[in-house]
């Protein structure tokens, strides 16, 4: 019987413990330098504009106080997505994103990459540094994958097998790029690229669940998805879940939060994949096995 979902945070380390996993690998968690996160918190906090209804971001703080809440919940191996809206942004975003992680070894080495002059030689230097994960949003950068400067890059991270965290659904605004025809093409062209789709591919859900389930390495991640906050701009069809979850047990669904830049409190995401109904076996491997298969064992902490 799965035991009983967290609705607080605090019960969320009871929940993992009853399921019978040490915790989470959380593959969408946003650290990034202090101006660029203040200005991701002024976008939302004016979200009512933007989308209609309001974004309290729920996990205001310092890096180390947001990392101290991460670990109390159990969050043994998480991410710090960042992602380049313009030319310009991606090296050093790279740069603050790879000295984080070297600095905080549980979180995963991550950067990010935009179709600009010199993007193949940034991304193999912080491949070179040690990026295991990378960070793309197609929605807020505004740029078509299938971009030929940005060929080289998705060779590469194809042939390396080097996962790419990308928001490409239509949710919760559209974006000229965004939907399942450009990110399809790009997989055509690349059909070893290890995507991780983001927020379960919302709204088109149906159209990338049948993308990632018709590919070698693709799959999705749960940010957002089946929330009640998510939910009010459609709910994920009750109809997909076994298809879901049979690409869970096959290892390409993994948990994401977007920590911090949430309106409700973390447990509440956990809640909702129970509420989802992917059972105890799929709940054990998206929030745990997978994430460890996809980015590494969680190393131990120093000190």
């Amino acid at each position: 019987m799965t035991p009983v979902a967290p609705r607080i945070d605090a019960e969320v380390p009871a929940f993992l413990t009853d399921l019978g996993i040490p915790g989470i690998v959380d593959v969408h968690v946003h650290f990034m330098p202090s101006s660029v996160m203040h200005a991701v918190w002024r976008f939302f906090d004016r979200a009512e504009d933007e989308y209609g209804t309001a974004w309290p971001i729920a996990y205001r703080g310092s890096d180390e106080d947001r990392l101290a809440i991460l670990r109390s919940l159990g969050v043994r191996r998480f991410t710090s997505l960042v992602y380049a809206h313009k030319p310009g942004m991606a090296a050093w975003l790279n740069d603050w994103s790879l000295d984080f992680a070297g600095r905080t070894p549980d979180c995963v080495p991550t950067a990010t990459f935009f179709p600009e002059p010199g993007v193949e030689a940034y991304v193999d230097s912080a491949l070179r540094r040690g990026a295991r994960l990378f960070k793309v949003h197609l929605q807020v950068g505004g740029f078509d994958p299938r971009d030929a400067a940005l060929d080289g890059v998705w060779a590469v991270l194809a042939e390396r097998g080097v996962p790419v965290v990308l928001h490409c659904g239509s949710g919760p605004l559209a974006g000229p790029f965004t939907g399942p025809g450009p990110t399809g093409e790009v997989l055509r062209r690349h059909p070893g690229l290890r995507l991780v789709i983001a927020h379960l591919g919302g709204p088109e859900y149906a159209d990338f669940l049948t993308l990632a389930e018709g590919s070698q390495r693709c799959g999705l991640d749960t940010t957002m998805a089946a929330t009640d906050f998510l939910d009010q701009w459609g709910e994920y069809p009750a109809s997909l879940v076994p298809r879901l979850e049979a690409l869970a047990l096959d290892g390409r669904v993994w948990f994401g939060s977007d920590f911090p830049n949430i309106p409700y409190p973390y447990a509440h995401q956990v809640e909702a994949l129970v509420r989802l109904g992917l059972g105890e076996d799929g709940l054990r491997s998206v929030l745990w096995h997978n994430g460890v298969a996809l980015v590494g064992s969680p190393e131990v902490r120093a000190g």
